[in-house]
């Protein structure tokens, strides 16, 4: 490797790693910002796995805040939450284990907030419309048919 080669790889390295410290980032987050910068398969793997080890790159801690952060702020359900990360390029069985371990609680409580939401915006007495126009919009927000529809019939 050339001087210059060297100098690209340790100033991509500077770069990708304060780009890091930002927020977290998705490994291939990381891998396309490298190749933005100009460097090969080879120099983006070794330089991704330095980040790795120093813990700027950490698959697993970004997709629980990104899962986290999905239904906290966007209000987004598990299905809308699962798509993002499979976009993210993140391993299915880390989204299964991140998708468990959301709040209920809290997701529960934003499907209820929707629900409630929607529904003062509807303007129709006709319960059956009422209730599709709902469901609609709320696994429009990414939440389980099933779910929406047991909170629909209990509540009516």
């Amino acid at each position: 490797m050339t001087n210059n080669q060297k100098d690209l790889v340790s100033e991509a390295r500077i770069k990708v790693a304060r780009f890091c410290s930002y927020r977290e980032r998705a490994p291939q987050e990381v891998r396309r910002k490298l190749n933005h910068y100009g460097l090969n398969d080879h120099q983006v793997e070794e330089v991704l796995k330095d980040l790795k080890a120093e813990d700027f790159v950490n698959e697993s801690r970004f997709a629980s805040a990104y899962a986290n952060g999905k239904l906290r702020i966007n209000k987004w359900g598990k299905i809308k939450i699962k798509q993002g990360l499979e976009h993210h390029g993140i391993k299915p069985d880390l989204i299964d284990k991140v998708i468990r371990e959301l709040p209920e609680d809290r997701y529960r409580a934003t499907l209820i907030n929707h629900i409630q939401r929607k529904n003062r915006t509807l303007d129709t007495s006709d319960t059956f419309i009422r209730n599709h126009r709902i469901a609609q919009f709320a696994i429009s927000k990414g939440f389980e048919p099933d779910m929406v529809w047991e909170y629909l019939n209990h509540k009516s």
